[in-house]
């Protein structure tokens, strides 16, 4: 065969596999053991089924090497040379007929601040894995079945750096999974779509959660900004169960042929199956598209240049608003900033962005830069504070181009780099990291020590450096220009040249614009008057951004009735909405830069209780202490203030306003609160007694990340948790469970091959005759299956699942 390349730019659509691990199932691999490691042992079974998806018309398909990290295996196997050998295993069986894309599936640990896992850790465990399947063979990596962005990241960063040691071309794709509109971890299907087009992956998409009436709506939230080919993968159908307890997925090959015939009308490239086909449902599916040929979606919103965060993105440019990037948090002229970044301390940073945020800023610009402050820790960890907190992109702000690197390597989406000048060398050095980092970046016309004065002297200058980018391989999306403000004061004709430079990026070269606004009126009185006026006329000109301070009103003002004007504010809702009881001198509410996608922003904390809300564990615990100090009863700090908030919470989880970042952060913060509080609960001798439950993962199963976040949440609400871990026998809880007294146990499973051993333990509980209910949960698991095995409940997340214990257990909740 050509080189899968080709697949990528001709008009014809193609076709991956589907389903392997109920197959492999079926051909002996045994309950509790993992795939790889069967595979491994047991080629020919793994290796005919590869082969029969190529005879089914599969044009690629995926290695058994979906759980091949280092976290994953067991301790001891050689992660490299294990996916080596599965890889040549499915190279042997296809011979040349199909395609090899080596699979890499989710590691079961967050990177943090989620989890305790850093971005570089988990770059090097994909590098080991991508490395070992790339010397066996595989034509193209597939990171799929992904639920977080920094990870999804992770992997096309590892596989570049593979194909860079290599000196090979190895083409990446990654797929997300999602549970509605959002990814387990919060993103979205668009800015899933924009993180990765920003890394220059070569095709993208979504697979398994459902079958392919259910993700119609994911797959059509993708297109108002692709441009990259896109696979889809559904399950066949929905999971069941037949008469004997087993999961079966019942949508036959010609019904899921005839479903997914949609995605290839919607403009996807490449098709296949996930959990539930088989090469029968390949075939069928073949037969059902061959006479489309594949049109590249043409995007309605064909936006130059967008930033995102785990969970939003902002696009610049175009028919999108005026975005603000938030200037505050740059220590010049601010001694408790300096003094407080000099001892790499962030509250003040926070207290600025937190004001930004709820000003209007789409993005917060973060410089550290001050005398005693360590640029090269002190910003990676302000940044990856931010992005903990704040549901906005980050522009990051330093001429160290080490501390530059390092804060890329804490960010899960798509930040911005500023700046890259002409200075000597410095298009070389950042350049390439904005391409491996997905980050967009500011180019600032500047070269040696003197400024350009003329609109044409910088657009010679811009032109140089996009020459020097294009050189480099770095795609022009990521570019947006800085217009380069001088003040009016000495150079009368200095806003004129703005004007004119900005125009010419937005007609001629098609580039998004910023500023540093205020440096037009420098010198001049009444400031405020000068910089708002110049922003309406730069907006005019085409400007799609500006560095500015965000509490500015009559900025805030200007830009709102711009977008109007512009007829960028459909039917001026926007304006409406902020300015309806507008007096002169009162201002509005709002900003250009909240339908930009920079999302709401959060006061400070003043209670225990809106400090656990907002998942701010440092401030809880300063207001704790506080509270204290006054006087006040632990037990009343207890029960009127964090019961009453994580219950909030956990409301706002049910009803989509809270995603698992959100959750994580106050559920970690509740603990932290409640570490300091139980010493003195215990002392007054009124402590309640906690209700104690048992924790595990069935026998098999090694996915434990579901598990730890309900055990993490049911502490909170006042159960003892013993966590037995994953792979856990039913014999062992069950024994654990009579020992400690609980009478609750739950169980977590990941897989439709592990659900099944739920039962084990619900048998044993009976034929011991013991009072203990057994509540199940996990991502394949559901009602009718608990009914079906005689569980006394099922809970689809973390809040449920309390709210179930807690019911089970005859406990009553504070509501």
């Amino acid at each position: 065969m050509s080189d899968f390349r080709s697949l990528l730019s001709d008009s014809s659509l193609h076709f991956f596999d589907g389903g392997f691990g109920a197959l492999l199932q079926s051909r002996g691999l045994p309950p509790g053991v993992a795939p790889e490691m069967f595979g491994v042992k047991n080629p020919e079974p793994v290796a005919a089924i590869h082969a029969e998806y190529a005879a089914a018309g599969a044009e690629v398909v995926t290695t058994n090497t979906f759980g091949g990290t280092r976290f994953k295996l067991d301790p001891g196997v050689d992660a490299r040379a294990l996916n080596r050998e599965l890889a040549r295993i499915a190279k042997r069986a296809v011979d040349g007929r199909a395609f090899v894309a080596g699979s890499v599936g989710p590691s079961g640990h967050f990177i943090a601040p989620l989890g305790d896992v850093s971005f570089r850790e988990m770059v090097a465990a994909y590098r080991e894995q991508i490395l070992g399947l790339a010397e066996g063979g595989a034509d193209l990596i597939l990171g799929e079945t992904q639920f977080d962005l920094a990870e999804a990241k992770a992997i096309v960063i590892a596989a570049r750096e593979v194909s860079e040691q290599l000196s090979r071309d190895l083409p990446v794709g990654v797929t997300m999974t999602f549970e509605g509109a959002k990814s387990l971890t919060g993103t979205s299907p668009l800015t899933f779509i924009d993180t990765m087009q920003n890394l220059g992956v070569d095709f993208l998409g979504t697979n398994c959660s459902a079958g392919p009436e259910q993700i119609v709506d994911v797959v059509r939230a993708m297109l108002p900004r692709l441009s990259t080919p896109l696979l889809v993968q559904p399950n066949a159908g929905l999971p069941e169960l037949d008469e004997e307890g087993r999961t079966v997925f019942r949508l036959g090959p010609e019904d899921f042929a005839r479903q997914c015939r949609a995605f290839a009308e919607m403009g996807a490239k490449f098709l296949g199956g996930c959990c539930g086909t088989t090469p029968a449902h390949i075939s069928a599916l073949r037969a059902a598209v061959a006479d489309l040929p594949w049109r590249r979606p043409v995007p309605p919103d064909p936006s130059p240049l967008v930033l995102t965060c785990r969970s939003s993105s902002v696009a610049f440019g175009g028919e999108n608003p005026l975005v603000i990037i938030g200037e505050r948090i740059n220590p010049t002229g601010k001694k408790v900033l300096a003094d407080e970044l000099s001892q790499n301390l962030h509250a003040e940073a926070l207290r600025l962005a937190t004001e930004q945020a709820a000003q209007g800023a789409g993005v917060l610009d973060v410089n550290v830069g001050a005398p005693m402050v360590d640029e090269k820790t002190v910003l990676p960890a302000l940044a990856l504070a931010l992005s903990s907190r704040f549901e906005l992109p980050l522009s990051l702000d330093t001429s160290d181009i080490e501390a530059m690197e390092n804060a890329l390597w804490t960010q899960p989406g798509s930040p911005l780099v500023n700046s890259i000048s002409g200075e000597p060398g410095r298009m070389e050095q950042l350049g390439p990291l904005c391409k491996k980092f997905g980050a967009p970046f500011i180019l600032l016309p500047l070269e040696g020590r003197k400024l350009p004065y003329t609109a044409q002297e910088r657009i010679a200058v811009i032109d140089r450096l996009l020459a020097q980018a294009d050189s480099l391989g770095i795609p022009r999306r990521l570019v947006m220009v800085d217009a380069l403000v001088l003040t009016v004061s000495s150079k009368a004709l200095a806003a004129r040249h703005c004007l004119e430079t900005i125009r010419h990026c937005a007609d001629v070269l098609g580039l998004p614009t910023t500023m540093g606004l205020s440096n037009v009126s420098f010198g001049l009185p009444a400031r405020e008057l000068l910089n708002s006026s110049f922003l309406t006329l730069s907006m005019g000109a085409g400007l799609s951004s500006c560095i500015a301070n965000p509490a500015s009103r009559r900025l805030r003002e200007a830009a709102a009735a711009a977008e109007v004007l512009l007829a960028r504010d459909a039917n001026a809702g926007r304006y409406i909405a902020s300015y309806a009881d507008w007096t002169p001198g009162a201002g509005g509410v709002g900003g250009p830069a909240s339908g930009a996608g920079g999302g709401a922003g959060r006061g400070k904390a003043a209670t225990p209780g809106e400090a656990v809300v907002m998942g701010d564990r440092d401030g809880l615990i300063s207001l704790i202490e506080a509270e204290l100090a006054a006087g006040a009863d632990p037990f009343a700090l207890v029960d009127g203030a964090l019961i009453p908030a994580i219950l909030e919470v956990g409301r706002k989880y049910e009803r989509k306003e809270y995603f698992l970042p959100q959750l994580l952060r106050s559920a970690e913060a509740m603990q932290a609160g409640f570490a300091r509080l139980e010493p003195l609960l215990m002392a007054s001798g009124r402590a309640e007694k906690k209700t104690p439950i048992v924790m595990a993962t069935v026998e098999g199963d090694i996915h434990d990340i579901g598990k730890n976040i309900v055990c993490l949440m049911l502490k909170n609400h006042g159960f003892e948790v013993f966590d037995l871990g994953k792979d856990v026998p039913a014999a062992q809880i069950v024994d654990e469970a009579e020992r400690v007294g609980a009478k609750v146990i739950g169980l977590s499973a990941l897989m439709t091959t592990t659900m099944v051993r739920m039962e084990d333990t619900v048998r044993l509980v009976k034929e011991r005759g013991l009072p203990i209910k057994v509540m199940i949960g996990g991502a394949v698991v559901t009602e009718a299956f608990a009914l079906s095995i005689g569980a006394d409940g099922f809970s689809r997340d973390a809040v449920a699942a309390v709210k179930l214990a807690a019911e089970l257990s005859g406990r009553v909740l504070a509501q």
